[in-house]
């Protein structure tokens, strides 16, 4: 049943900490708080303190989300 509904969905399977991973890679974590202006990609930034606010915001979440979508999926 969800496999349909799943199967066109870029962020099925990924992990918040791999998409952060990835974006970072990508980006660069200067670049990163720059498109987003988060300041767990500003200041002293790490995988972990990313993860600690984007779980505790859902808004902040979503947005980094669309960035992934939009970097690797367009």
């Amino acid at each position: 049943m969800p496999t349909t509904e799943q199967k066109n969905n870029p962020l099925h399977g990924k992990t918040l900490e791999y998409i952060v991973i990835q974006l970072s890679e990508h980006y660069g974590w200067a670049e990163l708080g720059y498109l987003l202006r988060f300041n767990c990609f500003i200041i002293d930034p790490s995988v972990k303190s990313s993860l600690k606010f984007l779980r505790k915001h859902e808004w902040a979440r979503k947005q980094t989300e669309q960035l992934y979508i939009d970097t690797f999926y367009k």
